[in-house]
């Protein structure tokens, strides 16, 4: 079962994955880190709105919506 790596605003709905990195500024890290996204979390994207920004996911058993360009700076293993 070969997991792929991705970005976590590329991660299709209904989809789920684990955190493996962070790629962002410090400041933005320490947020998301605050949010429960850190290294081995698992997340699942629940929905996107028809822009494609922002994004809901399923994090730790809370809903949170993050704009494309924050998710694109979280890289994901994507579930088969």
């Amino acid at each position: 079962m070969r997991m792929s790596r991705m970005a976590l605003s590329e991660l299709p709905v209904g989809r789920g994955g684990t955190v493996t990195e962070l790629i962002c500024a410090p400041s933005l890290e320490i947020r998301l880190e605050d949010l429960g996204l850190t290294e081995g979390t698992e997340v699942r994207c629940l929905h996107k709105s028809p822009a494609g920004s922002p994004a809901a996911y399923e994090i730790r058993g809370a809903v949170i919506a993050l704009r494309r360009g924050d998710a694109a700076q979280i890289l994901v293993e994507a579930e088969p």
